[in-house]
C-alpha cells in the first residue's frame, strides 16, 4: 500500500464516521502522501506546515556554525505580529542564506504560502495551529510502548492499548485558547493578521 493510498483511507474513514464538512484547517509536516490525499477527500482544507519540523529541516542544511543565528532569524518570521511583517523576515532569510546554502532556502521558500497560513486564523489559536507538536507527544508514547511490545500483541489488543494511552494522554492536554472563536472559524469569519474582519452591509 503507497503512502497516498494509505493516507487516503484513513481520511476516507474520517469521513465515514461523521465528518462531513471538510476540516477549516490541516496542520502537519511534509508527510509523504498526507497533502496529496488530503486535497482529494477534502477539497477545501487550508494547509499550514509545521513550523517546528521546518525549522528543524532548514537547519539541518546548514552548518552548525550559523545555526543558533538562522533559528532567531526564522522565528522572526512565524513570531512577526503580521503577514507583512512575517513575509519582511521571510525574505530577509532568503536573501541572508540563499547564496552560501541554496538547498536550506529552498526547504524553506517550497512551502511559503503554507507555512503563514496561520495569520488567516484567529490570533488566539495562533500557538496551536502553528505547529503539530501537542499531537506529535502523544503519538510519540504511542509508538514508544507499541514498540516494546512489538510481536506480543494482536492486532486488536495493539488497538486497544493504543486507544487507551491516548484517552490517557488527552487528560494532559490543556484547552484550546479563544475557544469562543472557533464558532466564527466553522461559520466562516474572515480574519486578518489574527484579527476578525468586519462584514460591510451589501
Amino acid at each position: 500500500v503507497t503512502l497516498i493510498a494509505a493516507w487516503y483511507e484513513v481520511l476516507l474513514d474520517l469521513k465515514r464516521r461523521g465528518l462531513n464538512q471538510d476540516p477549516k484547517l490541516a496542520i502537519g509536516d511534509g508527510a509523504l502522501g498526507f497533502w496529496t490525499a488530503l486535497r482529494e477527500v477534502f477539497p477545501t482544507t487550508r494547509e499550514q506546515r509545521c513550523w517546528v519540523h521546518k525549522t528543524i529541516n532548514v537547519l539541518n542544511d546548514l552548518p552548525k556554525s550559523v545555526q543558533t543565528k538562522a533559528k532567531a532569524h526564522l522565528h522572526d518570521i512565524w513570531q512577526a505580529e503580521t503577514r507583512a511583517k512575517a513575509e519582511t523576515a521571510f525574505d530577509f532569510f532568503v536573501e541572508a542564506y540563499g547564496a552560501k546554502w541554496d538547498k536550506a532556502v529552498a526547504r524553506l521558500v517550497k512551502d511559503r504560502d503554507a507555512l503563514l497560513t496561520f495569520y488567516d486564523f484567529p490570533a488566539e489559536h495562533w500557538k496551536h495551529i502553528r505547529t503539530s507538536n501537542p499531537i506529535e507527544s502523544t503519538f510519540a508514547t504511542v509508538r514508544h510502548r507499541t514498540r516494546r511490545t512489538k510481536g506480543c500483541l494482536s492486532r486488536k489488543t495493539g488497538l486497544a492499548m493504543a486507544y487507551r494511552l491516548m484517552m490517557s494522554a488527552q487528560n494532559k492536554w490543556r484547552k484550546l485558547d479563544g475557544q469562543n472563536r472557533l464558532p466564527e472559524v466553522i461559520s466562516g469569519v474572515a480574519f486578518r493578521d489574527g484579527i476578525r474582519q468586519l462584514q460591510t452591509a451589501a
